[in-house]
């Protein structure tokens, strides 16, 4: 008989913890700002400088700051706003190679499945900055616009970060995708290009303004 702690109906057990324990513990965190990015651009990177000034930005304004954790821009994004004394979160991921929490964290969760993960990011920011990153950091921008797109979650910012690293992709972008019908021209609005850490204040707090206009714009999740 298969042993429960390997079975898949064990498996969906772990996942509803997880689900428990991310919804417990960031369900009166705030409004909140997640910044993604490459965990191997080093401190010697103007992003990762851009970054820590865009997170202490955000936390001057009384928002969070939502990071997966790691080291990197995530790591950036969490020093910017430990330094200026706002709440500094991290949702790790377990992996192979494992990933070392970075120290500037108020609150650190750590997860095995991605998918839940992300669900936190979504659930519970406002806006996502998006600076340069590999897989896992087109992953987030690429479920955020498809979430958008398909009316899953309300329209909130997605900022791409440093035009010299993301203009290529939008050109593909609009040269083939739109091009062949694969999306439309108005797809093209449903993120922002900034290469300054003032343009992505703006865009934040002009949304965060919004919001306490229009509180019932706060839980993006429609379904």
């Amino acid at each position: 008989m298969e042993d429960l702690q390997t079975s898949e109906a064990w498996r969906v057990f772990r996942i509803q913890s997880e689900l428990i324990d991310g919804i417990e513990t960031l369900n009166n965190i705030g409004p909140a700002v997640s910044i993604f990015g490459s965990a191997r651009l080093s401190e010697s990177s103007p992003y990762y400088r851009d970054a820590i000034t865009v997170a202490s930005n955000i936390s001057k304004a009384n928002l969070s700051v939502i990071s997966g954790g790691g080291p990197g821009i995530m790591g950036a994004a969490n020093k910017g706003a430990f330094k200026y004394k706002g709440q500094s979160i991290g949702l790790n991921i377990a992996l192979p190679q494992e990933q070392v929490p970075n120290p500037d964290q108020d609150i650190n969760l750590t997860f095995r499945y991605f998918f839940v993960r992300k669900l936190m990011f979504v659930k519970y920011s406002m806006g996502y900055v998006v600076f340069p990153g590999g897989f896992g950091t087109l992953d987030e921008f690429f479920e955020s616009l498809t979430l958008i797109q398909t009316h899953k979650i309300r329209q909130f910012p997605v900022i791409l970060y440093g035009s010299s690293y993301w203009q290529g992709l939008i050109n593909w972008l609009k040269d083939q995708a739109l091009t062949l019908g694969c999306i439309d021209k108005e797809d093209l609005s449903l993120f922002h290009l900034v290469d300054t850490p003032a343009e992505v204040q703006s865009i934040i707090e002009h949304y965060h303004k919004h919001l306490k206009e229009h509180p019932q714009d706060e839980n993006r999740l429609t379904v």
